[in-house]
């Protein structure tokens, strides 16, 4: 038997499972909560894009296992059939509190927290890391290239390339969020309502037998739109071919409305071409410059003064090919009333349910404090918010537009040494004094084998001291 699309709640790893089932068996299934977070910056990092937060939530909220599913688990003949009659009902009734899409992150920061009993809290893991995981990772490189563009026009060309059809619309979706003007991919841009954008490959060019005839069929085709690729054969006599289709049209009362240039020393290239359509009285037709870039290359080419008006970003983006992964980790910190952390050498996580207080000043974004969740630090905005209860959804999901705006709002108030795409400065992330008290209780007590006692101030509220 086959199990089908609708099983999502079997995308987990199997210690997800056998680990639910002897916590199923043992009757050790009080509440729990787990932080999602990653543990450092990949090279030339400096910030972090939440994303992902709404294909999360909607997994949450109608996450089951089918019949098919629990058949298909009963095949394989690891586990007792009292827990998979558990599995039959058992459906996500907890809790998540998470920093919304498009708002900035940085390394060991809460991006989401998950409280619910323990196994479901545990099972849901694997999908949550998947989707927060890719998603951060390209909205955050796709931010970088837009940080480098300096307000050029970026274009998503990544499809093709992407690791898959779902990593292809996510790669839409988060690069648009994180700046990007519109997606080549169809598919993205009629689900999430991205504008979509392309021009035309270099076999249209090449299907006619002459380079000035593909270009006149297709300005036939598509008058309003039309942005001829040059580059099949030589940049330079396609530049002048172009100008002969631009005064075609322009007799007939229309305008061209670019050229793209895809390979070849894109500055070099880029200048001559400009030069070409300047002196021939078309210095409104735009230049778009594509073919394997990425934040770096932009950033070279308009230190150059490249004078391409848009840029279109694929491969590298859309796979995130200088750091195509994340430490991105889902560590327990609490269960029932103890908090706990996780001491492995390089892998110290921070105990206990969490808040993420930002703080600003006249130049910016200044420094954030990661505090106890009942913590209230005066001045701070409070970055973690409630976003699900009992299993549902607590209010309406965001549109894309406004998640791409509250993007963009707090993106320009990230100073720039922050987000410079070579060697960034860390951004200051501090402890709050209570965390770090309850952190030092927990290593002491864990490393010296004792019995654990809280300290608990005048306010009743662990790690006070």
């Amino acid at each position: 038997m086959i199990v089908g699309p609708e099983d999502m709640g079997l995308l987990t790893d199997l210690y997800e499972l056998t680990m639910a089932q002897s916590y199923f068996l043992e009757g050790h299934n009080e509440q729990a909560t787990f932080s999602l977070f990653i543990r450092k910056y990949p090279p030339d990092r400096g910030f972090f894009v939440s994303c992902g937060l709404e294909d999360v939530l909607k997994y949450l909220e109608t996450f089951h296992i089918s019949p098919d599913g629990i058949d298909s688990l009963y095949r394989a003949g690891i586990f007792a059939d009292s827990f998979l009659d558990y599995l039959k009902g058992l459906r996500f009734t907890g809790e998540v509190r998470a920093i919304p899409e498009g708002r900035l992150f940085f390394a060991d920061e809460p991006v989401l927290e998950v409280t619910a009993p323990m196994i479901e809290a545990q099972i849901v893991e694997t999908f949550i890391i998947n989707q927060f995981n890719l998603q951060c990772l390209i909205a955050s490189k796709a931010a970088r290239c837009v940080h480098a563009a300096a307000g050029r026009r970026l274009v998503d060309f990544s499809v093709r390339r992407t690791q898959g059809i779902d990593a292809g619309m996510k790669v839409a979706r988060a690069s648009h969020i994180a700046g990007f003007a519109s997606t080549s991919n169809v598919l993205a841009g009629v689900t999430y309502g991205i504008p979509m954008a392309g021009t035309m490959a270099h076999s249209y060019i090449s299907s006619y037998e002459h380079e000035i005839d593909a270009f006149r069929a297709f300005a036939r085709s598509l008058p309003e739109r039309s942005i001829l690729l040059i580059d099949t054969y030589d940049t330079i006599e396609g530049a002048f071919k172009a100008v002969e289709v631009a005064r075609e049209m322009d007799a007939e009362g229309l305008k061209l409305r670019g050229v793209r240039i895809d390979s070849g020393d894109l500055l070099d290239l880029g200048i001559r071409v400009r030069r070409i359509l300047d002196e021939a009285g078309f210095d409104d037709v735009q230049m778009v410059g594509s073919g394997g870039l990425d934040e770096f290359d932009i950033e070279d080419l308009i230190r150059g003064r490249a004078p391409y008006d848009s840029y279109g970003v694929g491969t590298k983006m859309g796979v995130s090919s200088d750091a195509p992964w994340t430490d991105m980790a889902y560590k327990l910190v609490r269960y029932s009333e103890r908090p706990v952390l996780k001491l492995s050498a390089g892998k110290v996580t921070l105990p206990d349910a969490k808040q993420v207080f930002r703080f600003a000043d006249s130049g910016g974004l200044h420094h954030d404090v990661i505090a106890l969740h009942q913590e209230s630090l005066e001045g701070g905005d409070p970055l973690l918010e409630s976003v699900m209860a009992g299993g549902r959804v607590r209010n309406r999901l965001p549109a894309l537009t406004e998640v791409r705006e509250r993007f963009l709002s707090e993106f320009a108030q990230l100073p720039d040494r922050y987000k410079a795409i070579r060697h960034p400065d860390t951004y200051p992330v501090e402890i709050s004094a209570r965390l770090m008290s309850l952190t030092d209780q927990l290593r002491y007590h864990y490393a010296g084998a004792k019995e654990y006692e809280p300290a608990r101030g005048r306010d009743g509220e662990l790690g006070e001291s």
